[in-house]
Parts: C-alpha cells; sequence; structure tokens
C-alpha cells in the first residue's frame, strides 16, 4: 500500500487549490473528495498489481522485491488477475456515486484514463514502461496530472492558471524523485531489455534530469505559491516555502552522489561502483517522502490561508 501516501498527497494538494474561500468547505467538498480518494485508490492498486503480475520475472532478481516475489507465489498471477478485475467492477458504484453527485464528463474521462495507464503499463503488448519516452508520459500522468486534476475538478469548476502552473512545477518534481527508482533498476531493466527512460538515457543523463527537473520543479511550485499567496493577501505566509526548499535541497544533494557515481561507473565499469549506485538509489522511497510531505505541508498552509478569518 505504497501508494497511499502519494495518494493523500494529491488529495490534499488538490483540495487546497480547490477551495473557495469565500465559500470555505461544505460537507459536499468533502464527501466528494472522500470518493475521489477511493476511486484515486483502487485505480492505483489495480496499477501495482498488474505491475507485479507482468513485472514477475523482473523481480524475482531483484532481493528488494522479495515479499512481493513471496506474495505472489502465495496468491498465484492467476488469482491476481482475477483479484484485479474485481477491483474494477467494485470501483463502479464509487464513481456512479461521484458522478451522481458532480457530474463532469472530465471526471469520467480522467478515470477511464488512469484506469487504461494502469493496465497499458504493465501489460503486454503495449506495456508503456519499455517505451522510454511514453513511460515518462505515463509515468507523470499516472502519479501526478491525473490524480491531482481528478480530485481538482471533482471539487471545483474554477480554472485557476496559477494552478495550472503549480501543477507543472510538482509534476518535474514527482518525476525526478522517480528517477532514482528507475537508476535502482537499470542494470536488471538493461539486461531484460526494458527500455525505461533511464535506460535509453543513461545513468548520467538519467541523474543529471533528476537534479534539473528537482530544481525547475520547486521554483515552479514556490512561484505559484507566492503568487496564490500574494491574491489572498497572504505573503508572510509564503515564509514556509523555506520547507519545501530544504526538503528538496537535501534529496538534490542525494542525486548529486548518484551522478558522481554515475560517472565513476560509466569510467570504470566496476563492480562496487555499480552495488553503490544499486543501494544509493534503494533510499529513494525515504526521499520520496521526504519532498511529499513538504509539498503537503505547504498545502495546509494554503488552505489555512484561505479560510483564514
Amino acid at each position: 500500500m505504497e501508494f497511499l501516501p502519494a495518494n493523500l498527497a494529491s488529495l490534499v494538494i488538490a483540495f487546497s487549490w480547490a477551495i473557495n474561500p469565500a465559500a470555505g468547505v461544505s460537507v459536499d467538498m468533502i464527501a466528494l473528495a472522500g470518493l475521489s480518494f477511493v476511486l484515486l485508490t483502487i485505480v492505483s492498486l489495480i496499477g501495482a498489481q498488474l505491475n507485479s503480475v507482468y513485472d514477475y520475472e523482473l523481480d524475482s532478481t531483484d532481493p528488494y522485491k522479495k515479499k512481493i516475489i513471496q506474495v505472489m507465489d502465495q496468491l498465484g498471477r492467476g488469482r491476481v488477475k482475477r483479484i484485479v478485475l474485481a477491483e474494477l467492477l467494485v470501483s463502479l458504484p464509487f464513481l456512479a456515486l461521484l458522478l451522481y453527485l458532480k457530474w463532469k464528463p472530465e471526471l469520467l474521462l480522467l478515470w477511464l484514463a488512469g484506469n487504461f495507464l494502469a493496465y497499458a503499463y504493465s501489460v503486454p503488448p503495449l506495456r508503456l514502461k519499455s517505451r522510454s519516452w511514453l513511460e515518462f508520459l505515463s509515468l507523470i500522468s499516472a502519479l501526478s496530472v491525473l490524480p491531482i486534476l481528478f480530485v481538482y475538478f471533482s471539487l471545483t469548476s474554477f480554472l485557476n492558471p496559477v494552478f495550472f502552473l503549480f501543477l507543472i512545477g510538482q509534476t518535474l518534481t514527482v518525476y525526478s524523485v522517480i528517477i532514482p527508482t528507475e537508476t535502482r533498476d537499470f542494470f536488471v531493466d538493461k539486461a531484460m531489455k526494458v527500455e525505461t527512460l533511464s535506460v535509453r538515457l543513461g545513468l548520467i543523463r538519467a541523474s543529471l534530469m533528476a537534479i534539473v527537473f528537482i530544481s525547475a520543479g520547486g521554483i515552479i511550485s514556490g512561484a505559484a505559491f507566492i503568487l496564490a499567496l500574494s491574491s489572498l493577501n497572504q505573503l508572510p505566509l509564503a515564509i514556509f516555502l523555506v520547507v519545501m526548499a530544504a526538503a528538496d535541497y537535501k534529496v538534490l544533494r542525494e542525486f548529486r552522489k548518484l551522478l558522481t557515481l554515475s560517472r565513476a561507473y560509466a569510467s570504470s565499469g566496476q563492480e562496487s561502483v555499480k552495488r553503490e549506485i544499486v543501494e544509493l538509489s534503494a533510499k529513494n522511497p525515504k526521499w520520496i517522502t521526504l519532498v511529499s510531505q513538504a509539498i503537503v505541508l505547504m498545502s495546509i498552509v494554503f488552505i489555512v490561508a484561505k479560510l483564514w478569518p
């Protein structure tokens, strides 16, 4: 259930931008947010399970994924596929209720897109995770753009350009912390001919992309918060952006270490350097947590700013 923190982050982020300061928070908003969160969770669960089914051979070579393999062996891949179908059917009443309370064609389209990506990312013949730039587009859509937009449009119809500016920055940040996950799997993916974007670019350029994306993402997201807080006459609360900056900087330092190791491996090819790359990349869940907690904190501050009497 490692995707639950990410979905909760998407919920809080979208909620903070969707709130109308004049109207405040209503029971309807809370109900709609709850329904959208349930649907996001089911889609994420389906995507994770399909990935485990169709990545069984890859995961069996990864010591960090022993528990996943054990669960798959206990359940059997056929049973997991049936569970996925059952979960999809279970989600339909929640979707119907959401659309009944807040009919919007874009919500249905976003839900369909999310389920399609959950399937197409891992399942042949599409298997987008093996198609470099399509893998990149599917990941940023599934992990950032679609979840946040789904919650946002379930709560409001207001098209705030500053929100979309923020979303660009957030998406860059999200993908930056996904790159080390691909780096950890780089050597196995390359051997198994799974062409993720990191495999396509190589370790050095992938590490450079992570550095550029987290730097640009933090700047763009921070600028969006400053603009939004300024419009609310709550600019002093922008001081909390220091937390976001500190989290991004700490992760950025780890990305620089990965870049240094990648360059060392490119010049030497030593197994010891390869192990260091894998071991450092394996710490990525901590980096994801740090960055997401910082953005959630800033989103809570933004909610307070909007509801401040």
